[in-house]
């Protein structure tokens, strides 16, 4: 297994990591003997980086983190946690929480959970538009300091936020959609993490499975799967982007690759600042995103996937629209929440 380094002076990691979101029902039923089996051949691959939150599954994702983890010595994994996002008894999503006092309360159930005495990368899920970053960095870095905490993490910030809160402590990384379909972080984040020395953990590297013409049917919404929500899979919007696909199925062809494997090998060429992370369910997906790393890119090659595909041709925006709002790293510039 390749490795890349977390920020700058951060721990080694993985060159890939292991998104485990989707093995907690939120695209549908997910089988967790396979789940379960999937962590073991992420670990036996040199997978060591695994990205969690508390609230996925209601706390689900962290037990099954247990389980599969148990009896492994604790160097062998290293593992990231997302907190802060609040749901309801039915499953929505109902705001966002990142006081100092609540960071304190979500760890310790965190750790609970997870049957370890501290988490590698700790980091709000989301900004939270009502509490100032600086407070939520300062309550993580107590965390940090107590030994409860080895590394503070972003996600979905923006420039402005990612320097008031490193301007507290030092932020290892940044979570973040990045994808060949979602480019917007290029313009003005990529550019300020590299400046700081940041790394990042690039989620929705297959567009939830847009990019792999895995969408969501009534059946698998009626059971849970979120995507149905989302605009890009919905109505008109789905045609035209199963339409673009056509064109990276095409070079897929090609390449003799699958469309999946576009999607990550191209992310793997952005900087060796960004750790993807593969939402693999299966021990199927899980093999074909590590076939991916024996693969090479020419430059040709790469401006052919941008071109099939260029910055903003996708159609729909990443959530919908009252979950927009609440995303700090789509805000304009000078328009960051939270500011003193």
């Amino acid at each position: 297994m390749q490795m890349r380094r977390l920020g700058k002076g951060g721990p080694e990691v993985s060159a890939i990591g292991l998104g485990c979101m989707g093995m907690s029902g939120m695209y549908g039923h997910a089988d967790e003997k396979e789940s379960i089996a999937t962590i073991h051949a992420a670990l036996d691959a040199g997978i060591n980086l695994f990205d969690t939150g508390d609230f996925y599954g209601m706390g689900h994702n962290e037990l099954l983190l247990q389980k599969a983890l148990a009896g492994q010595p604790r160097e062998r994994f290293f593992i990231c946690v997302k907190f802060g996002g609040m749901r309801g008894p039915n499953g929505a999503f109902i705001g966002i929480d990142t006081r100092p006092v609540a960071v304190k309360n979500f760890l310790a159930y965190t750790l609970k959970r997870l049957g370890v005495d501290y988490v590698d990368l700790y980091q709000p899920a989301r900004v939270d538009p009502s509490v100032p970053i600086e407070d939520t960095v300062g309550a993580i870095a107590e965390m940090v300091k107590a030994g409860y905490v080895r590394y503070v993490g972003l996600s979905e910030a923006s420039s402005a936020t990612i320097r008031r809160a490193i301007a507290v402590h030092p932020i290892a990384a940044l979570q973040i959609e990045y994808s060949l379909v979602s480019r917007s972080i290029e313009a003005e984040i990529l550019p300020t993490v590299r400046e700081l020395g940041i790394g990042v953990t690039a989620y929705g590297v297959y567009s939830r499975g847009l990019l792999t013409g895995s969408v969501p049917t009534a059946e698998s919404a009626a059971r849970g799967d979120i995507r149905g929500h989302f605009p890009r899979f919905q109505g008109e919007n789905l045609a035209k982007n199963q339409e673009m696909i056509l064109k990276l199925q095409a070079i897929a062809r090609e390449k003799r690759v699958s469309v999946a494997q576009l999607a990550l090998g191209w992310i793997l060429t952005k900087g060796p600042e960004i750790i993807p992370l593969a939402g693999a369910r299966t021990r199927t997906q899980l093999s074909e995103a590590l076939e991916t790393m024996k693969l090479s890119f020419s430059p040709s090659e790469i401006m052919a996937l941008q071109s099939a595909v260029p910055e903003g041709s996708v159609a729909g925006d990443r959530y919908a629209t009252e979950q927009m709002l609440v995303l700090d790293s789509e805000r304009k510039a000078g328009a960051s929440s939270s500011a003193r």
